[in-house]
């Protein structure tokens, strides 16, 4: 496995990292826990080193699942994780949280359950309008400063929201949906500011939650409580319009004898060689799949006929549903 430096602040990590979400929140039922773990060693026997998490997956076992995964290669991983919603211990939540004391809070509860002395990498998981980010960072960096946590993060943040937050405490990464269809970190600036200011960047949803592997179709069914069904991007009449992406993946793919999803995520390794994507999976050879994107390459030519190509297919409905773009700090 290829690796990468998340910026100037940040660890080295694995080219492709993996997000743990969809082992227990999402995407349909939680895996079983035995096969989640197997998964996951699995993941670090070949080359991961990135595993994200958050309380909010589960809420709070998608963290106690990776304590007990990852545990015998603790020195081997890079953990992520994340606090900003206000979860009650019956996993009822009430909002974003990040004050002070709650941060706190959740950082004890969260090294207790992923079985560390240290959090690696912190991320505030969405920007709190009600906490001054000056505030959140100031917390972060006495955390950094006492040894629970590493190296901080922020999630769907806006560019001038990384630059407080940075100036009070360097970021090591930024994380947002961001993809051959999901554009919008090129055209808000933080991208720029990224680059700007030495911070790494961790797309998520790198797969288009899984539309971009073109496994699904306009009769893909999914599981009543997968967050798809109520996706304004997923809905019947924009997953047919939406077919186009799909379409010039499986193109390029062809061209380049690899699959759709490593197009794809291989489009995002050649962005920037600071850009770490996150797919995730519940399945071995799909796991196998992602990694193996790592070895497709494009020539500037190729890359500038796929963008161009890209460029010109609307994409229809939103990333997500109304309620939760309106947590994204933008």
């Amino acid at each position: 496995m290829k690796t990468r430096t998340l910026g100037r602040f940040g660890p080295e990590v694995s080219a492709i990292g993996y997000g743990a979400m969809g082992l227990s929140s999402a995407y349909g039922p939680a895996a079983d826990r035995k096969d989640a773990v197997a998964l996951l060693r699995a993941a670090v026997e070949r080359g991961v080193t990135l595993f994200d998490t958050a309380e909010a997956y589960g809420p709070f076992t998608n963290e106690a699942l990776l304590g007990e995964a990852l545990a015998p290669h603790r020195e081997q991983v890079v953990i992520a994780t994340k606090f900003g919603f206000g979860i009650n211990r019956d996993g009822t939540r009430y909002g974003l949280d990040s004050r002070p004391e709650h941060i706190r809070q959740v950082v004890d509860r969260s090294l207790a359950s992923l079985r560390v002395e240290a959090i690696d990498l912190l991320y505030q998981h969405r920007v709190d309008r009600n906490v001054p980010i000056e505030d959140v960072a100031g917390t972060v960096k006495e955390l950094i400063t006492t040894g629970k946590v590493k190296h901080f993060g922020l999630s769907e943040a806006s560019a001038p929201t990384i630059r407080r937050a940075h100036a009070v405490q360097p970021l090591a990464a930024v994380q947002s949906e961001y993809s051959l269809w999901t554009r919008d970190p090129e055209r808000n600036g933080v991208l720029a500011t990224c680059e700007e200011l030495g911070i790494g960047f961790v797309p998520f949803t790198p797969l288009g939650a899984g539309f971009l592997t073109g496994k699904i179709d306009t009769t893909t069914e999914f599981a009543a409580n997968d967050f798809r069904n109520i996706s304004p991007r997923f809905d019947a009449d924009a997953r047919a319009a939406n077919m186009a992406v799909v379409d010039l993946l499986k193109r390029v793919a062809a061209e380049k004898r690899a699959t759709p999803a490593q197009i794809a995520l291989a489009w995002l390794l050649a962005q920037k060689p600071w850009i770490v994507p996150i797919p995730g999976t519940t399945k071995l050879h799909r796991l196998e799949e992602n990694l193996g994107a790592v070895h497709v390459t494009f020539t500037p030519d190729e890359l500038r006929e796929l963008d161009e190509a890209a460029s010109r297919i609307p994409v229809r409905g939103d990333r997500l549903p109304e309620a939760v773009l309106k947590l994204t700090n933008g």
